[in-house]
Formats: C-alpha cells, structure tokens, sequence
C-alpha cells in the first residue's frame, strides 16, 4: 500500500507497525471497553515526524488518533469506529529539553511518562505537582490532551493549571509554536487553552513548558474517621485556616470502598480502631520544614472533642504517609475483585459534594436494588468518583448492560446539581453522546465551530469528544 510505504520512509525503519499481533496493545481500552482497528501505528521520534506524518494523512483523507501512555478511561485515544485510520503513538517523544530552577520551569516533550517527570523536578529541588494513580505510566502529552487532575487538584490546579506553553502539529500539518515559558501573555487568544483538554481532535500536542514549585519539605497526613462526608468539610475548612492554606489532598472514602482495598490488597490493613461509615485522606505540605504538625495536631484534636471525627491516625514517618496514601490508591484495584463496576467521574461545587453523594446514592437503589455504590475521591475540588459495584451474586455481563441506564441517571443527578459529568477523565468515546444530551445548545455550537475552523475535514481523532454532526 503505497501510503504506508510513505508513512514509513517518514518514521523509519520499525515504527511503523502494521503486524496484528504487534498493534493489538494500541487497539484496546484499559479496560476492554472499546477495540478499535487501524491501518497501521506510527511511532514519530520528533515533532517533524509528527508533521510530515500528519500532512501525508491529510492529504491521503486517513484519520489520526493520538495516543500517549494508553490509560485513559473514556476511549479516548483508541481508533474504535473508524474505518481508515492510524495511531500516532508519542512513546518515542519522551526527552526532557529544559529544566530551568530559577524560572520554575520543564520544558518536555509529549512522550514522557509522568513519573519522569516529577523526578527530574525533584533532582534540582523543585516538584511537578500532578499526581495520579497512572503516574507511572502515563505520559504528559495523554495528561494537557484530557486535563488530568489527581490528588492535588485543591492546592495546585489541574493540568490546565499547569502548563505555561504548548508546541501542537495542527491538522494540516503545520507546527505552532507556543512553546513559551511566560507567565504573562495577553497578546490575544489563549490558544494554548484550546488544546488542553480537547482530546487530540484540534491537533497533536508535541510538547509542553511545565511549571515547576519548591520541593515540600514537610509533609503531614492523617487518616480520620468520619460520620458522614459533611464533616469531611468542616475538617477541610479548620485546617486551610490552622495551617495558612497549606492543604495539599483531602480524600474522602466511603467505609465500603475503603474495606475493599483492605479486603482485596494484600499487605494493607486498617489502622483506626473506629469503624467510621466514611473516612478522610488529609495531608499538608509546606517547603519549609516544621510547623505544619501542631496545627494539623491541634485541628484533629479539636475535632475529636466536637465530634466531627471519630478516630484519627497521624503518619510519623515517610513508610507509614505512603501506607494510608495506599489505602486510598488500591480502591480503582480492589474494586475489579467485587465484579463489574459502572463508573462516573463527576463533580460539583465542594460545598454540594455531601448532597450529591446522597442524592446518587438514593438514585442507585432505587434504579437497581443490591448493587453497591463506591463513593471516593477528591472531595477537595468538589470530584467524586461515584462507582457502582454489582449486586453480590449478580451476572457481570447483564449488570455492565446497565451502563448507559445508570449513567443517564446519575448524570441527572449532576447535571441538576450544577455540576460536571467528566471532572478530569475527559469524554473520548464513552460520553460523547451524554454530552450532547446534557451541554446547551450554544456550548455545542460553539465547540463545532471550533473544531469545524481547526480540522475542517474532520481527521483529528474523529468520534472522540464530539460526534460528527
């Protein structure tokens, strides 16, 4: 096939994969939800190959699907659906160009795993603050192109927040360059915005200009037990202010999804000895070294004394802060063990995350009696992760068929609410449709028209985000 032939002279010998056997890891979602196929997987070592190959694609009228470090959850970066396409895998695109401790600043390209990149921050006394489950795997171009979030959204922001400039191969094949390390530019648009979060469906990100914070030097993390998650609250408002806004993760588990990761992971166990119906992840952070301990020791005592929590536990070395982090880390895992799971990654305003964990919990047993809501996550920046474990006993397949009914209606739950349907997963393939039943009308004009002056031809991961209309 003469377009793959050209395809290959761009990219070289081996990386462009055409085997079945070979590109079957690139065709599949995490979690077996979408399969795809695809005419072969390029694998570009530099932004110019990212270019020539999408200029060739381009003229040829073949789809590109951009994929990072193949851990999304919504299908994003999976070619399902199309008849003609390629995946454009970053993995080679993995150096580090710039690290620079006095602007505060990474400059990397958009193959790097996460978990590089925090250690190369980390080796000139600096922190790259985003944090997730995937860090070890994922890559930064797959975390601008779905705004990332993690566990330290409430102190540091989410992706978005994050990058200062971005270098992007546009649909047609030419390269914009906003590779820039500034922190202030008002010279019109902000299109470095446009890219972070859309998916790949308005270019490839190349590379990006992070920004960089003092390495803490001081960390405190407690595991608190609590009646419901309004205390959870109340904890988070006391310690913003006893420690001059030093919270870094507040972590809220239901007691179910908590006895789960002790149930199923091995090596964990539970320290209080209370058996809270919820449970709270603090911690704080400062870089500078002492203080931060006897306020957190002060607002859980006075905690303790009104009753907002019931048990606590402080950390007193670095093995025992990364146990109770493991606690709350194993849930996603611990959970695979209980049979399937309908998940929803949504959020509200902070101050509505307690109402909305009793509305959706109301809403699930009502809707399908026995299955078990796993309620946990971020509730800091107002994100829940509110997943539905089957019913004991239940048939997996005929469960998982509740999909799209129990996403309608937990999504009308949010949506009442104010709030997101997709806090920081992104939609891809798998809320493409809700989105268009929840967003108003001029928010999806809007989005059309975006994508209608970017890629007028629709190649850019065509199906993820939005559905052609």
């Amino acid at each position: 096939m003469r377009e793959l032939d050209h395809l290959a002279a761009i990219v070289g010998p081996g990386n462009l994969v055409t085997d079945p056997d070979d590109m079957a890891p690139y065709l599949v979602e995490e979690r077996g939800l979408y399969r795809g196929t695809a005419l072969a997987v390029a694998r570009p070592g530099s932004t110019a190959e990212v270019a020539a190959l999408v200029t060739a694609c381009a003229e040829a009228g073949i789809a590109m699907v951009p994929q990072g470090g193949r851990t999304g959850l919504c299908g994003g970066a999976v070619p399902a659906g199309l008849e003609r396409a390629i995946v454009i895998a970053t993995e080679r695109m993995d150096r580090i160009r710039a690290v620079d401790p006095v602007d505060f600043t990474m400059t990397v390209e958009a193959g790097c795993i996460l978990a590089t990149i925090q250690a190369a921050a980390d080796e000139v006394g600096c922190l790259f603050p985003l944090s997730l489950a995937a860090e070890g795997s994922c890559r930064i171009g797959g975390n601008i192109a779905t705004n990332a979030g993690g566990t330290n959204v409430l102190r540091y922001g989410s992706t978005r927040d994050l990058v200062l400039g971005l270098e992007v191969v546009l649909p047609d094949g030419r390269v914009w360059n906003g590779i820039k390390a500034l922190r202030k530019d008002n010279t019109g648009y902000a299109l470095n915005q446009l890219f972070i979060g859309s998916e790949g469906t308005l270019g490839i990100v190349t590379a990006a200009v992070l920004k960089l914070y003092p390495r803490p030097a001081e960390h405190q993390t407690a595991l608190i037990g609590l009646p419901d998650p309004q205390a959870a609250l109340a904890l988070l408002g006391r310690a913003r202010r006893a420690s001059g806004d030093a919270v870094t993760a507040c972590e809220l588990m239901s007691r179910f999804a908590f006895d789960l990761a002790v149930r199923h992971i091995p090596g964990l166990r539970d320290p209080l000895q209370t058996a809270s119906p919820w449970l709270l992840l603090l911690e704080l952070s400062s870089s500078r070294p002492g203080g931060l301990r006897e306020a957190v020791e002060t607002v859980l005592e006075e905690a303790l004394e009104d009753g907002t929590a019931q048990d606590a536990v402080l950390a007193e070395s670095e093995t025992q802060r990364l146990a109770l982090w493991r606690l709350r880390e194993s849930i996603p895992e611990a959970q695979k063990h209980e049979g399937g799971s309908i998940k929803h990654d949504i959020s509200v305003a902070t101050s509505h995350v307690p109402d909305l964990i009793g509305r959706a919990t109301a809403a699930v047993a009502e809707a399908l009696p026995g299955a078990r809501p796993v309620a946990f996550g971020h509730i800091g920046d107002g994100n829940i992760h509110f997943n539905v474990s089957q019913p004991v006993g239940a048939d997996k397949d005929s469960f998982l068929d509740q999909w799209p009914r129990l996403n309608r209606i937990i999504h009308d739950v949010v949506t009442a609410m104010g709030g997101s349907i997709s806090a920081e997963h992104g939609i891809g393939r798998l809320k493409a449709a809700e989105l268009v039943r929840i967003k108003p009308d001029v928010d999806l004009d809007l989005m059309h028209r975006i994508k209608q002056a970017f890629d007028p031809d629709g190649l850019m991961n065509p199906g993820a985000v939005l559905i052609p209309r």
